[in-house]
């Protein structure tokens, strides 16, 4: 947890050239510590949300950089305290200088994360929109970026602390006939109590079906090219690529380890692997790389199986094939321009031309789409804010799920009322530990610490 009273700079920009650069400073004394050092305007007379030209000079009055200083009054900012982000001339230097004048003038160095945590601490944003800004930032792909900015304005926090407030209610009015056991009185309405459990696993199930789709978003869809020698595997990746990442050569046993390169396509993130030949070989360089294909392939996300449309699956490809069990597989039939008769396809298996793809120079539409839909399945959402991105919050979703059946189960036998408030509370808690409303200083760290410095 951070020092409250501690005033805390740190540049807010990448490192390295660029117009400008911005350092931000947040705290009690941040109006202050920069008005020391400006010359152009009295800061501590200046109103919120004003924006000044000067220079910031050192102690000794030595110009270290022309700048525009913005100033953001508490409660009005970004982080609930007092905000001053100076804008000065890009690259290491100039930005630097400014940070390291700020921080002899009395304020420190700030952590990684440690804005944004005070803006939870301050009210400004709940846990589950703090994660957001963290996930915004570090988005590859368009369809992150989607979830993370609904999540950012707070919708799928709203959907949590709706049905959470809903728990509040119903516990305060079961215990309260706890108060009046003698009495024999019911102040908790049963048919609200039965609807909230069914809207409440209805919702909680919705949320944890998402995180199929979710985690795609965060982390890539990871797709393994899998294959015999030869089957145009290399070439397959050069054409979802759309230029020449892997060597392709007649030579058998020419990928002897895996080629990663990264790609996308209808806002998404593809992380395909080109892995080596599938068969059996004599050379213990080739035979390491074979064993590793296997590894990467039941580690994929999906496995796009290359066989050449001329000779069809082996007996042995069917084998490992078989052996991915549940993971999803794409049969691709590739080189299709040599085949002289086109034979019908079952589902699954697709007809190919990696060479006339990788000429046409645009995405195999066809097979992009076959992955996405086979990574995705059935959990994506139609709504980004319903689109569930974080571990922790799965875990957190997961066991206010059990505990709500738990709660139904003991409604629905007649047992004690002191047992249905035990398991809604864990429910709320859990729900609460997801937007902050219940958190401990641990989680907090754990979460702030990955942030980049200077957010």
């Amino acid at each position: 947890m951070t020092a409250a009273g501690d005033t805390i700079v740190a540049l807010a920009t990448p490192r390295g050239q660029s117009a400008l650069a911005v350092v931000r400073v947040s705290g009690p004394d941040a109006i202050a510590v920069v008005d020391g050092v400006f010359s152009g305007a009295s800061l501590a007379d200046a109103s919120s949300h004003s924006a000044h030209v000067g220079s910031i000079r050192m102690p000794n009055k030595d110009v270290l950089d022309q700048v525009i200083v913005t100033l953001f009054r508490n409660p009005r900012s970004a982080t609930g305290e007092d905000v001053v982000e100076v804008s000065c001339h890009g690259g290491d230097v100039a930005s630097a200088l400014v940070v390291d004048c700020l921080v002899g003038c009395g304020a420190r160095p700030a952590s990684p994360g440690e804005f944004t945590q005070r803006a939870f601490l301050n009210g400004k944003v709940d846990l589950a929109q703090a994660e957001a800004i963290g996930d915004l930032i570090h988005a590859r792909a368009v369809r992150a970026h989607r979830v993370s900015v609904a999540h950012l304005y707070g919708r799928y926090s709203e959907l949590i602390d709706a049905f959470r407030n809903e728990l509040l209610d119903l516990v305060a009015f079961l215990e309260l006939e706890l108060d009046f056991s003698e009495e024999d009185v019911e102040f908790a309405d049963r048919e609200r109590l039965q609807r909230a459990f069914r809207e409440g696993e209805a919702l909680l199930d919705d949320l944890l079906a998402s995180y199929r789709y979710g985690r795609t978003l965060s982390d890539g869809i990871r797709v393994a090219i899998a294959g015999r020698p030869n089957a145009g595997k290399s070439t397959l990746l050069n054409a979802v690529l759309g230029s020449d990442r892997a060597i392709v050569s007649e030579v058998a046993g020419t990928t002897r380890d895996s080629i990663e390169a990264e790609s996308s396509y209808d806002g998404h993130r593809l992380i395909w692997v080109d892995t080596a030949g599938l068969r059996g070989t004599s050379d213990s360089i080739e035979a390491e790389g074979v064993e590793r294909a296997k590894r990467i392939a039941a580690e994929a996300d999906v496995v796009v199986y290359v066989v050449d449309a001329r000779d069809g699956l082996q007996a042995e490809e069917i084998a490992f094939v078989g052996s991915l069990e549940s993971l999803p597989v794409i049969i691709l039939h590739n080189k299709m321009d040599l085949v002289k008769t086109s034979p019908v396809f079952s589902e699954g298996h697709l007809p190919f031309s990696a060479l006339d793809a990788r000429l046409a120079r645009r995405p195999p539409d066809m097979l992009l789409e076959a992955v996405i839909e086979a990574a995705i399945g059935s959990g994506a959402a139609s709504d980004e804010h319903r689109t569930v991105t974080s571990a922790r919050h799965v875990a957190h979703l997961g066991t206010a799920r059990t505990a709500l059946e738990r709660a139904a189960a003991a409604f629905r036998t007649g047992a004690s009322g002191d047992m249905l408030v035990s398991d809604l509370k864990e429910a709320m808690d859990h729900l609460g530990m997801i937007t902050g409303a219940m958190t401990n200083e641990d989680v907090l760290d754990r979460i702030f610490s990955r942030f980049c410095i200077g957010k």
